[in-house]
């Protein structure tokens, strides 16, 4: 990557660090996604419960191997042959993990996380359950502001997420959500295989350091 362009994503996810922290989040940047499995177990330890939500950061950045390899109890969504209800039990069980796992929609310069999900696992632990919440974004995750946020998803997470679970919505076929061009944050299809079903803003944090967030000068998921 040419060192200018570097030196300016550095400067953004330091002030988007800066920020998280005055929000009452723990929050690092690193330079690479090499680096993130080692610092992930840093927040981890020895016989910890430890979930995850569906995430592609999390499988680039080789965290899900980590954790079937390493000195915890993995709750795998992932593993062979789990019937649709086993998943369900995992995402129930996930609430009193002792580390929730998960990649951020959007991550704002001001230390807000804004996501916006379908079966709405992922956002729920992130607001209660978990003892530890660890996000993980890369650097393609940063946005001005929640107006950014909210475009961002309608314009690149949600196509490529609904592309990636073969979701017959009208931005899988046509790259945008329907509802783009309106500012309401909750515009879109209405059909039953609709992904953006509930919308979260993560702000100031009431309890400091529940939520960590790893910021990553590589571009990381959708």
């Amino acid at each position: 990557m040419d060192e200018s362009k570097r030196a300016v994503i550095e400067a953004q996810c330091l002030q988007a660090v800066e920020n998280l922290r005055k929000n009452n989040m723990e929050a690092c940047y690193l330079p690479s996604a090499a680096e993130v499995p080692a610092q992930v177990e840093r927040w981890l330890h020895e016989g910890d419960t430890v979930a995850v939500g569906g995430s592609v950061t999390l499988q680039e950045t080789g965290i899900l191997e980590r954790l079937r390899s390493g000195p915890y109890r993995f709750l795998d969504r992932y593993a062979p042959g789990l019937s649709a209800e086993q998943v369900r039990r995992i995402f129930i069980e996930s609430f009193d993990a002792d580390a929730y796992l998960c990649s951020a929609n959007a991550v704002t310069l001001g230390g807000e996380l804004y996501n916006v999900d379908g079966n709405s696992n992922r956002i729920a632990a992130l607001c209660y359950g978990p003892r530890s919440v660890i996000v993980v974004a890369g650097f393609n995750k940063l946005v001005p502001d929640i107006g950014a946020a909210v475009r961002r998803v309608k314009t690149v997470a949600a196509p490529a997420n609904s592309n990636r679970l073969n979701c017959q919505t009208p931005c899988a076929a046509t790259g945008v959500c329907s509802g783009w061009q309106r500012e309401d944050m909750t515009d879109g299809c209405r059909g039953d295989a609709r992904i953006c079903c509930n919308y979260l803003v993560s702000a100031r944090q009431r309890e400091q350091g529940r939520i960590k967030v790893l910021l990553v000068g590589e571009a990381l998921g959708y």
